[in-house]
């Protein structure tokens, strides 16, 4: 594992694992309580899985894209999808929006204001992330980790971002000889 410093923060897998439960502690600690998880996709896919699992409530996905060239290094505009996946009913009551993390703060501002104007049953929102960056134009109300240096974040799927079908073979033999 790379050593993380002010310009690069490196997370393992245990190291990711843990963080995701260690937020959903947070928010439990906070007393307040939610009725949905919606999470951000990609990024929040994860974390919002296990909170899901962890207090019991219905999952939501919006998929939202910003970092899309360069293997997923380079932001552009903002893509917000049209529906918002959920198995049974519609987005309603009080809902926590969990992402990874918020960088810039525009698609947590953006999403916000999307649910606000599109789903008038939503009657509170309050977001969740494992890592808050400085540089953020908003603040997520539950965070685990403030990055005051706002360094490029290393989280352990991106081995998966330049990996096409055809490497899966040669991949997987790699793993198994460590």
């Amino acid at each position: 594992m790379k050593i993380s410093d002010d310009k690069d923060l490196w997370v393992s897998w245990d190291d990711y694992n843990r963080s995701i439960e260690k937020l959903a502690l947070k928010v439990y600690e906070s007393g307040w309580q939610f009725d949905q998880v919606l999470c951000l996709a990609r990024g929040g896919l994860r974390p919002g899985d296990v909170f899901s699992r962890i207090f019991d409530v219905p999952l939501a996905i919006l998929s939202t894209s910003s970092y899309r060239e360069a293997a997923g290094t380079i932001r552009s505009s903002l893509d917000i999808a049209k529906y918002i996946t959920i198995t049974k009913g519609s987005l309603s009551g009080r809902v926590l929006l969990v992402d990874d993390l918020v960088d810039s703060g525009v698609t947590l501002q953006k999403v916000q204001m999307h649910l606000k104007e599109h789903y008038p049953a939503v009657t509170d929102i309050k977001s969740a992330v494992l890592w808050w960056k400085a540089c953020s134009i908003v603040e997520p109300d539950y965070h685990l980790d403030y990055l005051p240096t706002n360094p490029w974040i290393h989280q352990p799927f991106e081995d998966y971002d330049g990996l096409g079908p055809h490497q899966l073979a040669a991949w997987i033999k790699k793993g198994e000889s460590k």
